[in-house]
């Protein structure tokens, strides 16, 4: 009897013992879970505890763990929070601040939104951006004269979708001292029969930041709240942070750490002396939401603007290869010098020329490095004997949708053999193994399903060309969500904690209303968000609670 009661109490106790180990803070299940992990790929159901996925598998989840909160998801996809792997957090959300420009057909359009935009502000200097002269019907770059004749007394300074051209007034250019014999290495102030046009073409645009009131603390708090929310509502939990100062990482450090800011942040610190000083002197910082461990660099421009460095002319403009931003023997010798620490080299370059000097710079600098993971950002314009120069040590990190705007013009600029080589998405995975995806907002849409669609179908939203734009570098479906997902974590030395649903990474997870791994070309991309989490909280949400 003494024995039978014993038995009794040590099941009580061990049973007790096992509802304790598995009580938990949430299980997802009756879901299609693409995991984008190596030893999974779809799974019905995970468990999340304490901010991370603990267990993935089927329905028997349910009767192995006791939850805080189920939720049946009823057969709707879920993915790892998506990466975006090349983007302006900051940037989209003070151009919310500004003027937008986005979209305009003509000039006279901008004009008139820059008029409706001095009528409700109350902004010292005029402050646009988002023009495209490639979708107006006259192409031409815009000049100064009706800027002038509508605004003579304050500044008003318009950039450009790519961020590497401006169009400014004659006070702003005053106020930068700017005049016909102004000169700036790795860049063009662009000029007519000897006269100013009011356009400048990357370099020289820092002579014009440099005098403008810059945001107030305030004003870019609220910013980073604005792009957090744009973010969470399109799905991504990361995002790859392409150029930032030391003193808004600080500030972004700061947020995080106080609560007000949730999204993580991959920051690239602007290649500058004093960041430079600073970050080698210190080291990579890693927290549970920061990571900077990386240099942005600028070999070349933008090839709307004609800043991408060629290795001969623009077929539209005889004579002219663009600029390089950061000159050869410069990208050498900073290669060298980051090789030799934990930091990572992110190349921004778009021109064949710039293309084939980084990979230079690259092969040069790491012989002797193992796992180097360096990015080359855009990686677009590449001569096809340069493809091979790419390994599984450098990154290439593309922004799909910039094929699909850049294809309406792209032949006008390059001529078609060079397109032989140009947004090689796929031959660059080929050689790499890996490639991380984007989308460089605010110059495209923050919407990872046109990074996606653009990817997989090679067409712009209204589905054109039809057979896909330079088709054979087609990424599958798989690919693209990989380079959405883990392999933009990778590209972050991060794939050991983020990028898929696997035990022990953080329990950032998107949910989608519909499959976009399965359904119709032309349903992709009417799939919206349903709910965004991150560690296992809903930051975002059109249904959950």
């Amino acid at each position: 009897m003494k024995n039978s009661r014993l038995s009794i109490y040590i099941v009580i106790i061990l049973f007790s013992l096992t509802s304790c180990q598995n009580k938990v803070d949430l299980i997802v299940h009756n879901a299609t879970v693409y995991t984008m992990g190596e030893t999974r790929g779809i799974a019905s159901a995970f468990v999340v505890n304490n901010g991370k996925f603990i267990d993935v598998g089927g329905e028997e989840l349910l009767n192995r763990y006791e939850a805080k909160k189920t939720l049946d998801l009823q057969e709707l996809a879920v993915f790892p929070g998506f990466i975006d792997s090349h983007c302006h957090f900051l940037s989209l959300g003070l151009s919310l601040q500004q003027a937008d420009l986005v979209g305009t057909k003509s000039f006279e359009e901008v004009l008139t939104r820059i008029q409706q935009f001095s009528n409700q502000s109350k902004a010292t200097v005029l402050m646009g951006r988002g023009w495209d002269q490639n979708d107006w019907e006259n192409k031409k770059l815009p000049t100064k004269e009706k800027l002038d004749q509508l605004f003579p007394d304050i500044p008003v300074v318009l950039k450009r979708i790519d961020g590497h051209a401006m169009l400014v007034n004659q006070k702003a250019l005053e106020m930068a001292g700017i005049n016909e014999d102004t000169f700036v290495e790795g860049g063009t102030i662009i000029k007519e029969k000897g006269k100013l046009t009011g356009v400048l073409v990357d370099a020289p645009m820092r002579l014009i930041t440099e005098v403008l009131p810059q945001p107030t603390v305030e004003e870019k708090i609220k910013a980073l709240k604005d792009a957090e929310e744009i973010a969470f509502a399109n799905g991504l939990t990361t995002v790859s942070v392409a150029g930032m100062d030391r003193e808004d990482i600080t500030l972004i450090d700061s947020l995080q750490k106080s609560g007000q800011l949730t999204i993580r942040v991959y920051a690239m610190v602007s290649n500058t002396k004093g960041n430079l000083e600073y970050y080698l002197s210190k080291g990579p910082i890693k927290t549970e939401k920061l990571n900077v461990r990386s240099f942005k660099v600028y070999a070349d421009g933008a090839l709307g603007s004609r800043g991408a460095a060629l290795k001969s002319s623009y077929s539209d403009l005889e004579g002219h290869n663009g600029e390089f931003i950061t000159s050869i023997d410069s990208l050498e010798k900073l290669a060298y010098k980051l090789s030799t620490t934990p930091f990572q080299m992110n190349a921004h370059a778009i021109g064949d020329a710039a293309n084939h000097a980084v990979l230079n710079a690259y092969r040069k600098a790491l012989s002797l490095v193992d796992d180097p993971r360096w990015r080359i950002e855009h990686a677009q314009i590449i001569d096809t004997v340069d493809i091979s120069l790419f390994n599984r040590k450098i990154i290439p990190s593309v922004q799909p949708t910039h094929a699909t705007s850049d294809m309406y013009w792209a032949e006008e600029r390059l001529g078609k053999d060079r397109l032989y080589g140009a947004y090689a998405n796929q031959a660059l995975l080929e050689r790499s193994g890996r490639i991380a995806l984007g989308t460089d907002f605010p110059v495209e849409e923050v919407n990872p399903f046109m990074t996606f669609y653009a990817a997989v179908f090679r067409q712009d939203a209204n589905q054109y060309p039809e057979e896909g734009y330079l088709k054979e570098n087609k990424l599958s479906r798989t690919d693209a969500m990989r380079g959405m997902t883990i392999w933009g974590a990778y590209a972050n030395f991060e794939e050991n904690e983020k990028g898929s649903i696997e035990p022990g990474k953080v329990a950032d997870f998107v949910i989608l209303d519909r499959d976009i791994m399965k359904v119709s070309d032309k349903r992709v991309l009417k799939a919206r968000v349903v709910a965004t989490l991150v560690d296992g909280n809903i930051v975002y949400s059109n249904r959950i609670n």
